[in-house]
């Protein structure tokens, strides 16, 4: 068991060693070992392969499959940093947050976190940088969440005076400081178009790199990322309306969610209208569940 421990963790290690320049593995590990002596210790040959070259399979497939999960995941990203800027950022976040789940669905989850402590990788575009991966991984988030039992709007009418509400795990509330939401909506329409010319013609054209993209300026945006009928959407909200949910989802009754909003200049009666419209409407799309 020893030796298998040994074998399978030389394995790990090897394999997510970054690849060179062309694509090939290393001749030495990170720590300085020759990668020749660890493929032999751990691989052996057979009639067309040495073990180095063997090894180098499985570390290159290892780079190729988690590189590409990550520019799938992070399309936005990728686009406000540039292709070469966010390969040298997706191969330093996955040497220092590896994969440690059997699914690639989590491969992203610690981005925000370690982007934000190297700064240098989003160097002039970090506040929407920062913006579109709170984005592109409450998308995920929103995806993969279960639902529970919905609150109808017929439910709403039999609680009492100062009810709590849960809301649904796949909801996601976000105050950003850029429309990214539209950003990445629009990086989405642009690539449907693409396939949809690829698809009409016989040989798929090559796809030529666009220039520098103009991002947007910034503008507070206050956005809820839900899930219905297996797709995800984004719902741009009043600042009043975001602080309400905000409040909610954190375990406040209904009486001091409201007192948690920095409402506007509106009447008591106003108010009481803009509640009424923003329940029967958050109750028709499922955002509250059940509480038992």
């Amino acid at each position: 068991m020893k030796d298998l421990d040994h074998i399978q963790r030389s394995m790990f290690d090897a394999v997510r060693q970054p690849l060179t320049a062309s694509e090939g593995m290393r001749r030495r590990a990170s720590d300085g070992r020759s990668m020749q002596h660890i493929a032999e210790e751990i691989i052996k040959p057979n009639d067309r392969l040495t073990s180095f070259e063997r090894l180098e399979i499985y570390n290159r497939q290892y780079w190729f499959r988690v590189l590409a999960a990550l520019a799938e995941d992070f399309e936005g990203l990728r686009l406000i940093v540039g292709d070469r800027a966010f390969e040298k950022l997706s191969v330093a976040y996955l040497q220092d947050c590896p994969s440690q789940s059997f699914t690639m669905r989590n491969l992203g989850s610690r981005l925000e976190p370690w982007l934000r402590s190297h700064l240098k990788f989003i160097a002039g575009v970090e506040e929407i940088a920062i913006d579109m991966v709170r984005l592109e991984w409450a998308e995920t988030e929103a995806f993969d969440e279960a639902a529970q039992p919905r609150l109808t709007e017929a439910d709403l009418r039999t609680l009492g005076e100062d009810p709590r509400f849960r809301l649904q795990a796949h909801v996601r509330l976000l105050d950003l400081h850029y429309s990214v939401d539209q950003m990445l909506l629009g990086i989405r329409r642009e690539q449907r178009e693409i396939d949809i010319v690829s698809n009409a013609v016989t040989d798929r054209p090559q796809r030529r790199r666009s220039g520098k993209r103009s991002l947007p300026k910034p503008e507070r945006i206050f956005l809820a990322v839900h899930r219905a009928d297996n797709s995800v959407y984004f719902k741009r909200l009043d600042a009043e309306a975001f602080d309400l949910l905000c409040a909610l989802r954190d375990g406040k009754p209904l009486s001091e969610a409201v007192e948690c909003v920095s409402w506007k200049d509106n009447s008591g009666e106003q108010a009481a209208e803009e509640l009424r419209a923003w329940f029967a409407l958050w109750s028709s799309l499922g955002w509250f569940c059940k509480t038992n």
